[in-house]
């Protein structure tokens, strides 16, 4: 199944930042691609850089959002995965993926559940964690573990997901570096995020697809200077071998043909789930042992 994960950059404008993005999209599906995976908060610019009221406007089209989205892939016969600001209640904010069938209906949503609070991230200031558990999404084209950004760090989230039946794993994803840090640092960190995604690709076996978002935007706030978001969106296997990845500054569609089948041979020979001693993870349950 040939897939496609869109890395942009913020344009300036929710209208005119959607605008390209559909248009990706309808480029994708003319390319065979047949599910489309966005990038973190897609629609506007990474407002999580500074803590602001004003921001949480952008949930109050949730609805119209939703209803967009969905005839753009109705219209584009793919399967998407979209990354919006849900307005649940007055005060109750989610970071939230809406996957659609490519025939537009809402195949279901996933609420994102770990929600950092770094600087430049103050994402639990916008976001309640979600409480809609760690459940694939049927799709016309398999079971999707749809998982948000900070989840990305957690072995947890990702063999849940698997264990629920996913037939892959897929991060919309909004990460990248701050100008002042030291070219080892920044190596250190986007190999660190790029190597844990591959191990939940290992550990599981099964894919995963991780589209992040490229281009410099400045915090509003004047506090900090901004952040370079570093993209290197990828595809892996379920060995965690890369399959496509892209670079960090490029707009760019990723394709990349994803083997349905090969997480059989792989589980057949790296039977990490028949030797799993679920009798003895009673601790995993506890915040820390002491």
């Amino acid at each position: 199944m040939k897939v496609a994960l869109i890395q942009q950059k913020y344009h300036g404008s929710k209208e005119e930042t959607v605008k390209v993005t559909s248009e990706k999209i309808k480029e994708a599906s003319k390319n065979g691609a047949k599910l489309v995976v966005l990038q973190e908060l897609h629609q506007n610019e990474y407002f999580c850089q500074s803590e602001d009221t004003a921001f949480f406007d952008y949930a109050a089209n949730f609805d119209d959002d939703v209803k967009y989205w969905s005839s753009v892939a109705k219209e584009a016969n793919v399967v998407l995965v979209t990354s919006l600001f849900e307005k649940r209640a007055a005060g109750l904010y989610h970071n939230t993926a809406v996957v659609f069938d490519n025939d537009g209906s809402v195949a279901g949503k996933y609420r994102k559940m770990h929600i950092p609070d770094d600087p430049g991230f103050y994402e639990k200031f916008y976001f309640t964690p979600g409480d809609l558990g760690f459940k694939p999404i049927n799709t016309s084209i398999g079971k999707l573990g749809v998982l948000v950004c900070w989840d990305q760090w957690y072995p947890e989230a990702a063999r849940l997901m698997s264990l629920r039946g996913a037939d892959m794993l897929i991060y919309p994803t909004a990460i990248g570096w701050f100008d002042s840090d030291s070219t080892e640092e920044k190596e250190r960190q986007k190999e660190a995020w790029i190597t844990i995604q591959r191990s939940h690709a290992i550990a599981n076996g099964i894919p995963v697809l991780s589209c992040n978002r490229v281009g410099f935007e400045r915090d509003n706030s004047g506090i900090m200077d901004g952040i370079r978001f570093w993209g290197n969106s990828f595809v892996c296997g379920p060995q965690g071998e890369l399959m496509a990845h892209a670079n960090n500054q490029d707009e760019v569609i990723l394709y990349c043909e994803v083997y349905m089948d090969k997480t059989k041979a792989v589980r057949d020979i790296w039977p990490f789930l028949r030797d799993r001693r679920i009798d003895a993870y009673d601790n995993l349950l506890k915040r820390y042992c002491d």
